[in-house]
């Protein structure tokens, strides 16, 4: 098993109204999506391996958002950031915190709902494609990230869970 990791280094605040922690995988490597990716014009994608590498470092700090049906992405209701990220194996998995005082309603749906997942957000993207339908990811950056119902994520291995 192969890890490489990274984290922004945030200052231990014991109890900060404000910090609600969370943990995820965002996305699988290196498998193509189990059903097309919003932007990806009905192709299902497979993030290679070698560009997830290179763009780990752009996750750091970026937001979670999220839609009040939790059914996909809206980057301008953002909830959350993102502190750290890891490369498990195959899985991106990431942690950080949403903004639990300042946006309470939201945090309280997340934490009574079950079966959630997670969708990442990119730009700058190249592919080619793979085969019928597939399109490979050969270079890309995350922009951010949403949290939704794992029946609604291109991969159907995502998950999220507040800590």
């Amino acid at each position: 098993m192969e890890v490489e990791a990274m984290a922004l280094e945030m200052p231990v605040v014991t109890g900060h109204p404000n910090r609600r922690g969370f943990r995820g995988v965002l996305t699988v490597v290196g498998r193509a999506s189990d059903r097309a990716p919003s932007g990806a014009r009905g192709n299902r994608v497979i993030l290679t391996r070698a560009a997830t590498e290179r763009a780990m470092n752009s996750l750091l700090g970026m937001a979670v958002d999220y839609t009040p049906l939790m059914d996909g992405h809206d980057a301008r209701r953002k909830i959350g950031v993102i502190t750290s990220a890891e490369l498990v194996g195959d899985r991106v998995e990431v942690s950080g915190h949403l903004f639990a005082h300042d946006f309470p309603e939201v945090v309280g749906e997340i934490a009574s709902s079950y079966d959630l997942g997670m969708s990442y957000e990119i730009a700058d993207a190249r592919v080619c494609e793979a085969s019928r339908g597939v399109w490979a990811v050969t270079e890309f950056a995350f922009t951010g990230a949403a949290v939704l119902k794992r029946e609604k994520a291109a991969y159907r291995e995502t998950a999220f869970g507040l800590e």
